[in-house]
């Protein structure tokens, strides 16, 4: 680790690998076999993203208590920077900031979520909200609960976006089905559903991008 730490200091901390990284970084608490214990997080979790996203209980089966507490600890920091980045943005001219927030929070999940950007009449940001959690392959959507929550917040317009876990972003046919019915029932109330985004390992897909909403 002492190394690595030389290499990150003498030069920059980008040229490292995840290995290295969570190397590093479970070298600070966890002294014993930090180098084993960061190549089989990333072998499990199926990358650094996995790793920072995955259950505390899971972690605990690998690193000791301290590494744990840590790593949800750069998790947080990194959701709470991407969403302020969110904050004051016209968020129709801002697709990348949108999508750098939404792989932020959900890439690497063990399990699906569906998350829903609330936009007032500028396009601004009125909330975003977590509005369903499901299993490794399915989220449960209501339009109606989306549309109820819409209402209740004021929004004039909303973006969606859920993840694949198994880290393929292309829409399943129920993902496609999902977005017609919510967009046709926001249009009937005046709202607008601007996006559907999926969050995949190493992209995020646009619905609306693809032409496919």
């Amino acid at each position: 680790a002492e190394a690595v730490r030389q290499v990150a200091a003498r030069m920059d901390s980008a040229v490292l690998s995840d290995v290295e990284i969570l190397n590093l970084h479970l070298a600070a608490s966890d002294r014993d076999d930090a180098l084993g214990n960061a190549e089989r997080l990333l072998e499990r979790f199926g990358g650094l993203s996995g790793v920072l996203a995955a259950d505390v209980a899971e972690l605990l089966r690998h690193v000791g208590p301290q590494s744990a507490v840590n790593l949800k600890l750069v998790r947080e920091i990194a959701c709470r920077v991407s969403a302020a980045c969110l904050a004051g943005s016209q968020l129709l001219t801002s697709s990348r900031t949108v999508a750098d927030y939404f792989a932020t929070q959900m890439r690497g999940l063990p399990r699906e979520e569906f998350w829903t950007l609330f936009l007032d009449k500028r396009n601004q940001l009125i909330v975003v909200e977590r509005l369903g959690q499901g299993t490794t392959d399915h989220a449960p959507v209501y339009p109606r609960e989306v549309l109820r929550r819409a209402l209740e917040v004021g929004a004039s317009a909303l973006i969606v976006a859920h993840n694949h876990p198994s880290g393929d972003p292309d829409p399943s046919r129920a993902d496609l089905q999902m977005t017609k019915a919510l967009g046709d029932a926001a249009k009937a109330l005046g709202l607008a559903l601007w996006d559907h985004m999926i969050v995949g390992s190493d992209k995020v897909l646009s619905l609306k991008s693809e032409g496919l909403m």
